[in-house]
C-alpha cells in the first residue's frame, strides 16, 4: 500500500535540524533569501551553508532559482520553500495543505516578479541586522516583520518592513522605506502621510527609515523632508553602510547616529483601529 502523503513528510521530519527550522520559518515569513544571505545568518562556513541547502532542496523542503548576469556568468541562487517545505509550514501554522500544484505556482510567481530585486534588498537590510546581533552579544533584533506581515497589522501603512532592535536594554521601533531609485522622490516622500496618519490615531512613533541607494539620492531626498513639518520621525542611510551602526542621519540633522539611538514611541497597546480614517478622524 502507498504511503499517505502525511506519512510522506513524517518520514522527513528526523531529517530537520533546529536551524532548518528556523531556515523554513524565515522562507516563510519573507518568500526569498540568497545562498550569501542564509550563510550569514545562520552559519559560519559558507561550504557547510552551501551542503544542507543542498541537502535541503533533495528533502524537497527548500527549492531555487537564479539569472544569468548581464555581460556573463550567473547570479547567486535564490532559495524559497520547495512544496514539503510549504506542506511543513502549513502543519505549523494549522494552515491548508498545500497542493504540489500551488506551491510550484508560488515559485514560478516569485522568481517572475518585477518587485523580486526590491524584495531582496528590504530583506538584506534585516538579514545585516540579525548577522550584527550574532556577533554581539548585547544587541538583539527582537521583531522582523515583511511588509504583508506590517500591513495586516498597521493596515494603511505599506512599508517595506517593521523591525524592534534592541541594544544594552534600549528598545528602538523603526518602519523600513528600502528604496531602489524606481520612484521619483517625491513619490517617496508622500509615503509619510500615512506614518503621519497612523500617529494620530494613537499609533507608535517609530522612525521611518529611508534606506538608499547613493549619497546623491540621499541628499536630494533630505531636501525634500526639509519642506515637511517634524510629525513623523525619518533617517536616512545607504546600502552601502551596516544598519546597526552610526549611519543614520535624522532628517534636519547633521550627526550620524546609531540605530538604537534614534527617537522612538511605541504609542499604544493597539497601534491601529478601522475606526479611524486615514486623517486620523474618528467615524462609526
Amino acid at each position: 500500500m502507498p504511503q499517505s502523503r502525511a506519512a510522506g513528510l513524517l518520514a522527513i521530519y528526523p531529517h530537520i535540524t533546529s536551524r532548518d527550522r528556523r531556515l523554513l520559518q524565515l522562507l516563510d515569513d519573507h518568500q526569498v533569501l540568497t545562498t550569501d544571505q542564509i550563510h550569514r545568518m545562520l552559519f559560519s562556513a559558507r561550504r557547510t551553508c552551501q551542503i544542507r541547502l543542498s541537502e535541503l532542496r533533495a528533502l524537497g523542503l527548500l527549492d531555487r532559482f537564479r539569472f544569468s548576469r548581464d555581460g556573463g556568468g550567473s547570479q547567486p541562487w535564490h532559495w524559497v520553500l520547495g512544496h514539503h517545505g510549504h506542506r511543513f509550514q502549513a502543519a505549523v501554522h494549522d494552515r491548508a495543505e498545500p497542493t504540489s500544484r500551488s506551491s510550484r505556482q508560488l515559485v514560478q510567481r516569485l522568481s517572475a516578479n518585477p518587485n523580486l530585486t526590491h524584495l531582496l534588498t528590504a530583506n538584506e537590510f534585516f538579514v545585516r541586522l540579525t548577522t550584527h546581533a550574532r556577533q554581539h552579544a548585547a544587541t538583539r533584533l527582537d521583531r522582523w516583520w515583511s511588509e504583508t506581515a506590517t500591513t495586516k497589522q498597521y493596515r494603511t501603512v505599506t512599508a517595506d518592513g517593521h523591525g524592534l532592535w534592541s541594544v544594552d536594554g534600549t528598545t528602538v521601533g523603526f518602519f523600513l522605506e528600502a528604496d531602489t531609485g524606481s520612484e521619483p522622490l517625491g513619490r517617496v516622500v508622500a509615503k509619510l502621510d500615512r506614518y503621519a496618519a497612523l500617529i494620530r490615531r494613537g499609533g507608535p512613533r517609530y522612525p521611518v527609515l529611508f534606506w538608499l541607494g547613493s549619497h546623491q539620492r540621499e541628499e536630494h531626498l533630505h531636501q525634500l523632508l526639509r519642506s515637511r513639518r517634524g510629525e513623523v520621525p525619518t533617517a536616512t542611510a545607504t546600502h552601502d553602510t551596516e544598519p546597526a551602526a552610526a549611519v543614520w542621519l535624522p532628517a534636519g540633522s547633521t550627526r550620524r547616529v546609531r540605530l538604537v539611538d534614534l527617537s522612538s514611541d511605541h504609542g499604544q497597546p493597539v497601534a491601529d483601529n478601522p475606526n479611524y480614517d486615514d486623517d486620523g478622524v474618528f467615524v462609526l
